[in-house]
C-alpha cells in the first residue's frame, strides 16, 4: 500500500513539476499584481514618490470617478465602440463565411487574405490606416470623387475620429470571426440542407431558417469574445489619435493608462481598472450561463 502511494506521489510530483513554471508565472504576473492593484485602488498613490508613500482614502477613488467627466466620456466612448464593432463584425463575418463557402472557387486564399489583418502587427496596421485617412489618402479622395467639397478630416474631426477607428477595427477583426464561422459551417449537417432543397427552399430561406440557428452557439461565443476585446481596445487609440481630438476617442483603457503614466494617479487608475474588471467579469458570467443554456439544448 505504501509503495503504491509513493508511486502515485512521485507521479503527481512529476506532473506538478511540469506545470510549476506556469503556476509561478501566473502568481508573479497575474495574481500578485491583481491583489496589489486592489490594495492601491484604495490609496492616493503617486508612484513617482516611491513604493509605500501613499495614504489610504477608502472608496474615495471609486466615488470620484463617477464625477470625472473624462471617465464618463471614456466609458461612453468604450460602450459606443463595443456595441458598434461587435454586431457589424459578426454580421459581415457570417455573410462572408457563407458566401465564400458556397460561391467562391479559391476559398483558402480568400480566407487567408481576410485573416491577415488580424495576425498582422497592430502598429503597422494603425500606421497604414493613418495614411489612408490622411488628406491625400483613399478615403478622402473617394469622398471628393462623389462631389463632397469639404471632406471630413477623419482622425482630426471629433465627429469622425471614433467612426474611423471603428471601421479600422472591423476590418482587422472580421477575418478572425470569419475563420470561426468557417470552421462551424464545415460541421453543419448536410442532410438537413438536402432535405430543404427537396422541399424547394431557397438560399435566403435556408440561411435564416437553418444556417443562422445552427450557428447560434458560435455567434454567441463570438459576441462575448469580441465584446470583451472591444472593451480592451488600446493600441489603435495610442498610435492613431492619443484619445483625441479632445476626448472623442478617449476609451476606458487608454484613460486608465494616461491616469497612471501621464498624471501619475496610480491609485485612481487601479480603481478604474477594477471597474473595467467588474464589467468584463459580468460579461464572462453571461457567457458561462449562455454556454450552459446551449449545452442543455
Amino acid at each position: 500500500m505504501k509503495r503504491k502511494m509513493s508511486r502515485q506521489l512521485k507521479t503527481d510530483l512529476v506532473g506538478y513539476s511540469f506545470i510549476l513554471p506556469n503556476i509561478i508565472g501566473v502568481l508573479l504576473f497575474t495574481l500578485i499584481p491583481m491583489v496589489f492593484s486592489l490594495v492601491i485602488s484604495f490609496t492616493d498613490w503617486d508612484y513617482t514618490q516611491g513604493l509605500g508613500n501613499w495614504t489610504f482614502v477608502g472608496i474615495q477613488n471609486f466615488i470620484d470617478m463617477w464625477k470625472d467627466e473624462w471617465f464618463i466620456s471614456s466609458l461612453i466612448n468604450t460602450i459606443i465602440f463595443a456595441v458598434t464593432v461587435v454586431p457589424l463584425t459578426i454580421f459581415l463575418a457570417l455573410i462572408l463565411a457563407v458566401v465564400i463557402d458556397k460561391y467562391c472557387v479559391g476559398k483558402l486564399p480568400i480566407r487567408l487574405a481576410l485573416f491577415m489583418p488580424y495576425i498582422s502587427n497592430i502598429v503597422a496596421v494603425a500606421i497604414v490606416w493613418v495614411m489612408m485617412y490622411s488628406p491625400w489618402g483613399p478615403f478622402t479622395q473617394l469622398v471628393k470623387f462623389f462631389g463632397v467639397e469639404n471632406p471630413p478630416q477623419w482622425l482630426g474631426d471629433p465627429k469622425w475620429a471614433l467612426p474611423a477607428l471603428i471601421i479600422m477595427t472591423i476590418w482587422s477583426g472580421v477575418g478572425y470571426a470569419n475563420m470561426i464561422y468557417t470552421s462551424a459551417i464545415q460541421g453543419l449537417p448536410k442532410d438537413v440542407y438536402e432535405a430543404a432543397d427537396i422541399d424547394g427552399a431557397g438560399e435566403i430561406t435556408k440561411f435564416f431558417k437553418l444556417t443562422v440557428p445552427f450557428l447560434s452557439p458560435t455567434t454567441f461565443f463570438l459576441v462575448i469574445t469580441t465584446f470583451v476585446t472591444s472593451f480592451q481596445v488600446f493600441a489603435p487609440i495610442q498610435i492613431m489619435t492619443r484619445g483625441g481630438p479632445g476626448t472623442a476617442t478617449n476609451v476606458l483603457v487608454y484613460y486608465i493608462y494616461t491616469s497612471a503614466f501621464t498624471f501619475y494617479k496610480m491609485g485612481y487608475a487601479a480603481a478604474m481598472s477594477w471597474i473595467l474588471f467588474l464589467i468584463l467579469f459580468a460579461i464572462t458570467i453571461i457567457q458561462w450561463k449562455g454556454q450552459k443554456k446551449w449545452v442543455s439544448y
